[in-house]
This record gives structure tokens, sequence and C-alpha cells, in this order.
């Protein structure tokens, strides 16, 4: 009798286990945020296939895995998105000497000096000073760089990638001379009308014509390691903001040859080269890739007063900044892309810049039309121009310009001005969504700091006491939002990712603590523990 009991109970578990679906990975005791319409929280979930199959443990009954994680109740969330970023940037600046943190022109050179003795080359290169966190917070001059380096060209770039300071070597190089002049931007001059070395926008371009292209081992190595740094911080996609055709297929080589696992949203470079290329092919979709729009510049950066204002900088009377692509080339460049398949993205920083290109896209596009266009930072708007979001036009912005930016910005915009800058929860309010980035490598990677600058909207030391500009602070769901679904929905991508939902890809990154409840402070100390892209785990 017990043989036939203990018969009948093998029978029942062999047949039980049979008839449960296999998948390759179940994670249970979990605090899941699955950021799906209704924002509703699951505490476990089954992955086949690279995609998610049953969320919550109420559907897990039908199936066994291969694998199990106990998330022993850490918190989990959608892959996340840097919405705005140069990603390919990011890989180079590693292989270049980093200024970020200077406190003083001594201090670049220094460093510059120290970082050629190690690494001597041909061009020295260099990325990350910003004269705003020095005690003299004036641009720099060549006069010293051409002392140490007489021989060998410099070219170091600002923090926001809108200016240069060259030595003279570069300039020669370049044949920029007191004479030469190049719309879109500005080569500083003294007061004698002899250029300092700084170079702001499009004179940039002179210099970039000269420097020597980095080889397709350095890019490789960069795009590898732009993507360690991502991991590590838990983003699984990333929208590249101008790319060219050769960088795009470098890409799509390394993805391909399972190489590169990061998913990348690339906006091409507008120039003739990209455009005549992509338009007419149109949307390239693989796996991991998505080209379907277009990285446009209207004018330059508030921090080195490139940004197109209205009224003149208040701490440089007569100076308006400018626009790097003229108005008229917008809207004619709005008309063509319009008529393709391809989504138009444009920096705009400075509130004439905005106005400019708002009603370029009104212009361009059919009532109705679900396009998705969207201003890349949207920073400085003037009040009635507001409205112009609600129109289905997505303000893509990075919180971390806000309190990178905040101990000056007033200085360069007036105190009834500012009060227009910034303003992420009147972007929100207006457009029904705004998605997130950091534009790094201008700002730190860490989409960690984005969530704590939306939230507190203070910088690591807690300053300013409650907060800069709180009313267009954004809550934690909405946080959340911009950097998962909404960035999703902005790239057309909205029923494949960006969400922890049933035939959704499995994107997802187990968090050290709660981001939704711990204490605000603590945020920017969160850790991505685990990192997953399609099921595989990366970090």
């Amino acid at each position: 009798m017990k043989i036939h009991i203990l018969t009948f109970l093998f029978l029942v578990l062999f047949f039980s286990c049979n008839s449960k679906e296999e998948v390759d990975l179940i994670i249970y005791n979990a605090n899941i945020y699955t950021v799906d319409d209704s924002f509703s929280t699951a505490n476990a979930m089954a992955i086949k296939d690279g995609e998610f199959v049953a969320v919550s443990e109420d559907n897990l009954e039908n199936y066994m895995a291969k694998e199990e994680i106990d998330a022993k109740g850490k918190t989990i969330v959608p892959g996340l998105f840097d919405a705005h970023c140069h990603f390919y940037g990011l890989g180079l600046t590693q292989q270049v000497v980093n200024l970020r943190g200077t406190t003083s022109y001594d201090d670049i050179l220094q460093k510059v000096a120290n970082f050629h003795k190690e690494k001597p080359s041909n061009v020295i290169q260099g990325r990350g000073w910003d004269q705003n966190d020095w005690e003299e917070k004036e641009f720099p001059t060549k006069d010293k760089l051409d002392k140490l380096f007489p021989d060998t060209p410099v070219v170091l770039e600002r923090v926001d990638g809108h200016a240069y300071l060259v030595n003279q070597k570069a300039l020669d190089l370049a044949g920029i001379n007191n004479e030469t002049n190049v719309e879109g931007g500005e080569i500083v001059k003294d007061n004698s009308g002899n250029i300092t070395g700084v170079l702001v926008d499009n004179p940039m371009g002179l210099i970039d014509a000269v420097i020597p292209k980095p080889t397709r081992a350095t890019q490789i190595q960069a795009l590898k390691d732009a993507q360690e740094l991502c991991f590590d911080y838990g983003l699984t996609t990333v929208n590249d903001a101008g790319l060219n055709k050769e960088t795009i297929e470098l890409i799509d080589s390394l993805q391909q040859a399972g190489e590169l696992d990061i998913r990348v949203y690339a906006m091409i470079s507008n120039n003739k080269e990209n455009l005549d290329y992509y338009l007419p092919k149109g949307i390239v979709k693989t796996d991991k890739l998505n080209v379907r729009s277009v990285k446009v510049y209207g004018d330059g950066a508030l921090g080195s007063r490139g940004a197109a204002l209205r009224e003149p900088y208040s701490d440089k009377p007569g100076h308006f900044g400018a626009m790097i692509t003229p108005v008229d080339a917008i809207e004619s460049l709005a008309k063509r892309i319009a008529a393709s398949d391809y989504q138009m993205n444009t920096h705009a920083i400075g509130d004439s810049a905005n106005i400019a290109v708002l009603r370029a896209y009104a212009k361009a596009l059919p009532d109705g039309a679900d396009r998705r266009w969207k201003i890349e930072h949207a920073q400085v708007v003037s009040e009635n121009d507001f409205q112009y979001f609600g129109t289905g036009i997505i303000p893509s912005i990075q919180p971390t310009h806000a309190t990178s930016d905040m101990y000056w910005a007033e200085d360069r915009l007036g105190e009834e001005r500012v009060k227009g800058a910034y303003a992420f929860k009147t972007l929100l309010d207006n457009a029904g969504m705004v998605v997130l980035g950091t534009d790094f490598p201008v700002e730190k990677v860490s989409p960690f700091l984005t969530f704590y600058a939306a939230v507190a909207r203070q910088d690591l030391e807690t300053y300013p006491d409650g907060g800069y500009q709180m009313k267009d602070a954004l809550s934690r769901e909405e946080t959340l939002k911009g950097m998962t679904i909404w960035a999703a929905y902005s790239n057309f991508e909205e029923d494949e990712k960006g969400s922890i939902e049933v035939g959704k890809k499995a994107d997802f990154v187990i968090l050290s603590d709660n981001i939704m409840e711990v204490p605000t402070s603590q945020i920017p100390n969160l850790k991505a523990e685990q990192v997953f892209v399609g099921g595989e785990k990366v970090k």
C-alpha cells in the first residue's frame, strides 16, 4: 500500500512539474515598481526569451525556472533611460585629459602637463573645464598654454561642449586669425581685438577640421568604456544626441557581434551627408538600435553665453548669444523632416531659440500629427510660450543642469527672466510629460543625481535651503516615469520597454534601496546592484 501511495505522489509531482512552462528566470520576494498605467507594484516576475512573461507572484504558479533570484525585498525598476546624452562622446572623454572639477586655470594647466607627460601625443585634447567654478569667473586666455606648448596643438573643450580653449599652434593649423569671422558663435577677443584662444560654437568646427580623427580601435574602446559606465548606474537605453553615419554603423556592428549590449536611440547629426542618407532610407530599427530622429542645434549654451536670448545678457550688456542654425534654416529643415518618417529633436536653451524652434515646429507639423518632436533642454522659456508644448511637443530636460547652473543663472538672466528657466513642472503641466536625461559628459552619468535634482532641486550639500525654485520640482512618480515609460514613449518604444509588463523587453534594475521612499538626501547614494538587458545580466 505504501508503495502505491509513493508511486501516486511521484506521478502527481512528475506531471505537475511537466505541466509547467519552463522560463529562463524567476525573481521573487521583490518590491517591483512596474511603471504601468496605474503605477502598480508587484512582488515577482518571470522572464523567457528576453521578455517578461509574468508579473506578480499570483501568475508564477504555471512556471518553473532554470534560475531563480530571491530579491530579499529589494526594489526593482524598469531599465533606466538617459533621454539626452552623448554616449559616444562620453567614451571619447575617457581617452583624453579629464578637466572636470578643476578650480582654476592653473589647475587645468597642471592636469594637462601631467597627462601629456604620461601619454605624449601630437595633439593634446581634454574636456570638462568650467570658468564658473573658478574664483575668477572669466574665460581663460591662451597665453600660458602657448608658453607650455609652443609646438603642440592643444584643444580643451568646455564642460558643456560649446566652447574650446586652444593654443596658438592649434589656431595656426586651423588658419584662424584676427580677421576670421564665422557666423553662429564667437571667436572671443580681448579689448585690443586679439584672439584669446576661446572659440564658442560654430568656430569650433574650424579646429575640428584639423584635429586627427580617432582610430577605429579608439572608437571601439570609447563605446565599450561608455557602456561600462552606463551599466554601472543602471542605464539600459541611451539617447545619443548627435551621431554620424560612421559611428552609428560601428555601434550596430558591435551590437550585432554581441560586443555592445546597451540599447541606443540614435539621433543623427544635422549635416548633409546624414540627411541625404537616412531620410530617404527611413527608420533603421534592430533589437538594440533605433535610428529615427535628427538632432539639430538651435543655439549655444548659457554657461558660455551662447544661448540665444530675446533681451541682452544681464551680465554682458549688448550681448544676445547666437543661433547656431539660422531661423530660416530651422524652418526649412523642419519642413523637410516633416515630409519623412523622422523625428526632429532641437537643442534650444535661450528664450529666443525656444520660441523660434517652437514656431518652426508649429508651421511644419499638421494638426494632430503624432510626431513626438522634442525640444532638447527647453531651458529658458518665456511665460507665454509654454502653451506651445500643449500641441504634442515633448520637453527633453536635464534636471542636473538646474543644480549646476543655479549659482550663476540669475547673473546671466536677471531676477525676472530666471523664473522661466529650468521650469520642469510647468513644462510637464503643459506637455503632459517630460523626458529626463543628463547631457553627459556635460553632467555626471548617474541617473540617481538626475532623480535627486528633479525632486529636491539641491546640490549634494543641500544648497539652497528648501530647494531651488521648488514650484518646478517634480514628484518621485513623475521623475521615474520621465526616466522610463515617458522616455520610451518619446522614442516610439512604449510598446516594447519603459515598464515591467508582460510582453515587454526584460530590461530592469535591482536597486540598493527603495528610490520611492528613502529620505531625499539618500537618493544620490543609491546603487544599481544588478542590471539586466533582455533578461541577461550585464552588471
